[in-house]
């Protein structure tokens, strides 16, 4: 049993009328709060990509065209710029970052659009971006511990609609350049990106600083990769042992009281909750559970407690999602995190994890 501390194995199982109640009432209340659509920056494409699984849940059409009328008002693209000689895919927030991938993530909300309702325009975009970029002889488009969410599972699901093997191929270039300079095997866990490797970056304690929401982005990121991966794929057990050793991995530092904290195994570091990294974790454990390639008795205890944590202390009465560490790069020492700290990519993640939760309900 992985169980950690003594109120480990005591949370209750939910009751798939209340969860999907508590999605109603948690995407209800962000629609209702952000009625004007933003750019489709990763932190917005994030709470899409977890609107649009409440849609497949629900079939709750308001859900549809809210990512839809958000595709629209960004054109059905990332970044903007038409002029692929000055694409770049460094760290930048303007048009001409069309290689970075938090300017890509919005090509899974749109590919999940075009799969309910075809239209070969909401792809198009997409399409020209990522084999533009798989034409060129680089290999190092994903250099940070989010990138792998907002951009591999892009390229599965292009792959299920292309049929084109470039997409799987230059999947496991990129993923493997990523491995090469952010996992740490003894810990099976993520740095953020190069510069957090210890012993160069140390919490305060002088450990190794892993953050919770790094590691919940590549959890979740191979959970919505193998979904879409075929299983006749060379590389997919690879990806399989991955998303085993992190999940165990993750289980090792989770909290008595259910979340993680923002540095994984310095809970001095940063102290306190932070409900996206414990989102993104509940969430990939649940899919692990739910697809057979994680064992139940093992790990339902640990989503149990999270989801306690989740509903009991991040869900605030009026449905909004607390204790969502701003937007950032790691675990700060002093940042305040509280019932009022939200986010959209922190709603998108608790989303994620719901519509898991209401599945295992379901198949156990």
């Amino acid at each position: 049993m992985l169980c950690v501390g003594a109120a480990s194995c005591t949370a209750q199982r939910p009751k798939t009328e209340d969860v999907i109640g508590i999605i109603t009432k948690v995407n209800n209340y962000w629609q209702q709060t952000h009625p004007e659509h933003e750019r489709s920056f990763w932190d917005n494409a994030a709470y899409h990509t977890g609107n649009m699984e409440a849609f497949f849940l629900t079939g709750n059409s308001d859900y549809y065209a809210y990512s839809e009328a958000w595709a629209e008002h960004n054109e059905w693209k990332g970044a903007k710029s038409d002029n692929k000689s000055e694409w770049k895919y460094s760290y930048g927030e303007s048009d001409d970052y069309v290689l970075f991938g938090d300017y890509q993530t919005c090509f899974q909300v749109y590919a999940d659009l075009y799969n309910v309702k075809p239209d070969s325009q909401k792809i198009a975009r997409a399409r020209e971006v990522m084999e533009y970029q798989m034409s060129t002889d680089k290999n190092d488009y994903w250099w940070w511990s989010d990138g792998l969410y907002m951009a591999m599972p892009v390229m599965t699901k292009l792959y299920k609609l292309t049929d084109n093997p470039l997409y799987l191929k230059k999947m496991h270039e990129y993923w493997t350049y990523a491995n090469s300079i952010m996992y740490d095997a003894e810990a099976g866990l993520y740095y953020r990106d190069a510069k957090y490797v210890y012993p160069k970056h140390k919490s305060v304690n002088g450990k190794k600083d892993f953050w919770a929401r790094g590691d919940g982005w590549v959890l979740a990121a191979l959970a919505r990769v193998l979904k879409d991966l075929p299983e006749t794929d060379p590389n997919r057990p690879e990806y399989v042992e991955r998303f085993q050793t992190l999940a165990k991995a993750v289980v090792a530092c989770q909290q008595p009281e259910g979340y993680w904290t923002r540095s994984m195994l310095d809970p001095e570091h940063a102290p306190g909750p932070e409900t996206s990294g414990t989102a993104f974790f509940t969430y990939g454990l649940l899919w692990g559970m739910n697809n057979g390639l994680l064992d139940k008795a093992a790990y339902q205890p640990v989503v149990l407690k999270a989801w306690d944590y989740l509903t009991n202390v991040a869900l605030q009465p009026n449905g909004r999602i607390g204790y969502v560490q701003p937007i950032g790069e790691k675990a700060i020492p002093g940042q305040i995190v509280d019932a009022n700290s939200t986010s959209n990519f922190g709603v998108g993640a608790f989303l994620l994890a719901s519509c898991e939760m209401v599945r295992f309900l379901n198949n156990h």
